[in-house]
């Protein structure tokens, strides 16, 4: 590394992160310890009437999500993302006290969940694609990457303390008092936001030229299935979203319910799962990614369904905490590694495409599996289901290994891709000679 590379580093590490970003930061982490908590009441709820039916209400979530995705990023474009997302944390508000409400009125019925979890997915669609870009309208450039950083490992600290505080607010005063801790987070969120918005912020720039979301989103399409190395990583995305997403979201409440394990532990299964997440997310940001960031990703996801496999013969609590935290350690090794795939893959001209690409890869296969998967359940039981999840997870581990282009990766800075107003220095992914 030359001395003006490392002066150049120095200067981007120090570089400091506004107090704005920071209390920004902190209404999101209130915001997202709510949302996890409601999300972890209202599976286990619906698990009350089978597998199918709690995938149902997954599935309800993400049906809108995807399909108002795009309109929900053009929407924020045209209007201003702070008007969005203010709009949105208080249209949840309300939703929120409406759930609880109706839930102490009549109690906990199908039809209510299924609404809740469809005003939930088309709320997420407008509210994503605006509070994703809020770190760079409020962080400088030269710190993005710090912020970014923090903005991950809150996340995954939420994902982790969220179901087990639902899982105890659940079991101890019901999905009603989730849905109202939840309002309170929403309004507190609403009220930072409002606090932290420019008064007279600039207007936003018109939607580029060439066409509409749609055919720019096609675009995006072609250039990842054209790329062998995005189109391998993005293959391998897709059957972890399938398989071993659904581990913490659908099949740990079922497994939970099969074994009469109350609420609370169900939501120490899944909040140990996230740990494992944060330790390895943690270690990487301080130790650095592997030199082969694909055999890393194929590595995680075999660890993983090693432990997804565990938890389908763990008779008793202690050893399923354990298998958890397994499948979280092999979860966190796999998106540590494979995110930057992505990014350093994608062409500087398509970064955007490429990202709402990888939004679907993700969140397609959910469609497909969370449903397959509660039907297999209700058909044989959840064992039979974590075993599946294992056996594709191992498959998808083994031909990432053997696959060329993920195999001979690896990852270095490269100043000189950088594109003038992205605050973020490009990644370079370093293909093998005559790879």
């Amino acid at each position: 590394m030359s001395l003006a590379h490392a002066h150049e580093t120095t200067q981007v590490r120090r570089e400091s992160v506004p107090r704005r970003y920071w209390i920004w930061l902190g209404g999101v982490t209130f915001s997202l310890l709510g949302s996890q908590a409601m999300a972890f009441g209202m599976t286990w709820s619906a698990a009350r009437w089978g597998g199918a039916f709690a995938a149902l209400v997954l599935t309800a979530i993400t049906l809108p999500r995807v399909a108002l995705l795009l309109f929900g990023g053009a929407l924020a474009d045209r209007v201003g993302a702070w008007r969005v997302m203010i709009t949105s944390d208080f249209v949840m508000a309300g939703a929120t006290v409406l759930l609880g409400s109706t839930v102490l009125a009549l109690g906990v019925r199908p039809w209510l969940l299924l609404m809740a979890a469809l005003v939930i997915g088309t709320v997420d669609a407008f509210y994503l694609p605006s509070s994703g870009s809020l770190p760079r309208r409020l962080v400088p450039g030269a710190a993005l990457a710090r912020a970014m950083s923090a903005r991950q490992a809150i996340g995954q600290l939420a994902a982790f303390a969220g179901p087990s505080t639902g899982g105890l607010i659940v079991a101890t005063a019901g999905l009603a008092a989730a849905a109202f801790v939840n309002t309170g987070t929403f309004v507190v969120m609403a009220i930072i936001l409002i606090g932290l918005r420019p008064r007279s912020a600039p207007a936003d720039a018109p939607p580029p030229a060439g066409g509409g979301s749609l055919r720019r989103s096609a675009d995006g399409l072609r250039v990842a299935w054209s790329d062998p190395l995005l189109r391998a990583t993005l293959g391998i995305i897709a059957v972890a979203a399938g398989f071993l997403l659904p581990v913490s979201g659908l099949l740990v409440p079922l497994l939970a319910n099969q074994r009469n394990w109350n609420a609370g532990t169900g939501g120490a299964l899944a909040g140990t799962i996230a740990l494992g997440m944060v330790v390895v997310a943690v270690v990487v940001t301080a130790a650095g990614a592997f030199p082969r960031p694909g055999v890393a990703a194929a590595g995680g996801l075999a660890l993983a369904a090693a432990g997804v496999l565990a938890l389908a013969v763990t008779p008793s609590t202690v050893p399923a905490l354990a298998a958890a935290a397994v499948v979280g350690i092999g979860e966190g090794l796999f998106a540590t590694h494979v995110g930057p795939l992505v990014l350093g893959g994608a062409p500087s001209t398509h970064l955007a495409r490429v990202q709402s690409v990888l939004v679907l890869v993700q969140s397609l296969p959910l469609l497909l599996t969370n449903n397959a998967l509660g039907w297999l359940h209700d058909a044989s039981d959840v064992d039979v289901v974590l075993v599946v999840c294992a056996a594709f997870l191992l498959v998808a581990a083994a031909l990432g290994v053997r696959s060329p282009v993920l195999r001979t990766a690896t990852l270095a800075a490269a100043p000189s891709r950088r594109r003038a107003g992205d605050g973020m220095p490009a990644t370079q992914v370093r293909r093998a000679p005559g790879r």
